[in-house]
């Protein structure tokens, strides 16, 4: 198995060069003796930009007859349906990208050959299909409210940015399969719950039979954490026996 904790030329802590180290310390002395200004203005800058900012964005209005009414009759009993609508934009948008994380985590299972894991490709195949389903899901929920699919409301907007750090681990040539699980835990850990999230959310509006496939959803997500995890606690494991 490839590991990364393996020892090496690792020179990014400082006990790897006491006197240059003796040298920056004595340099940050000096150039904090020339800052001006309190600290605490930078925050009331912070602060200040916050309270200005825009919001991310919004969630369109719905676009057919029947959104608008079905809508409608929602906000009447004092239900927030642009809510919903928009956690459902976000898991849309987070099971788009988990179904590109499967891709990404498939070509990386294929060209390392791991198989300490205990993983195989029919199972990472079917939990990418899984994924794929999921999304089409939502978009057929979403359009079945009157929305737009295709809109990235403000939580899809979040989602797509939470997302990066992710891809880039798995798509980085230099990460191990143990690695990119890691990554994949803590996307299939988010997507839990929220998927618990949301169909709780449509229980709450009346949206009986969404809930329930939603509920169906949130039992696979559930099966595909315990997969994940146990395959990453065997490489972990796997690793630290290697002598």
């Amino acid at each position: 198995m490839s590991s990364q904790a393996h020892l090496g030329m690792n020179r990014t802590g400082i006990q790897t060069s006491p006197n240059e180290t003796k040298k920056l310390l004595e340099a940050e002395d000096v150039l904090n003796s020339q800052f001006e200004g309190d600290p605490a203005e930078f925050v009331d800058v912070k602060v200040q930009s916050i309270s200005e900012a825009d919001p991310l964005g919004s969630v369109p209005p719905p676009a057919s007859v029947k959104g608008i009414a079905k809508t409608g009759m929602k906000m009447i009993t004092g239900a927030k349906p642009q809510v919903f609508i928009d956690k459902l934009a976000e898991r849309a948008a987070y099971e788009r990208g988990g179904t590109r994380l499967y891709d990404a985590l498939i070509v990386k299972f294929q060209t390392t050959g791991d198989a300490a894991s205990g993983a195989t490709l029919e199972e990472l195949t079917k939990i990418r299909a899984d994924e794929l389903t999921h999304f089409h899901l939502l978009t057929d929920a979403i359009r079945s409210l009157g929305g737009d699919p295709t809109a990235q409301t403000p939580s899809a907007d979040i989602v797509g940015v939470e997302t990066m750090g992710l891809m880039q681990v798995l798509n980085d040539p230099r990460t191990t399969f143990a690695d990119c699980l890691n990554a994949m835990l803590v996307a299939e850990l988010t997507d839990v719950d929220a998927w618990n999230l949301l169909a709780t959310l449509a229980e709450g509006i009346g949206e009986d039979q969404l809930a329930k496939r939603f509920r169906d959803a949130l039992l696979e997500e559930n099966h595909h954490l315990q997969m994940v995890r146990g395959w990453y606690q065997k490489c972990v494991m796997g690793e630290s026996r290697v002598v």
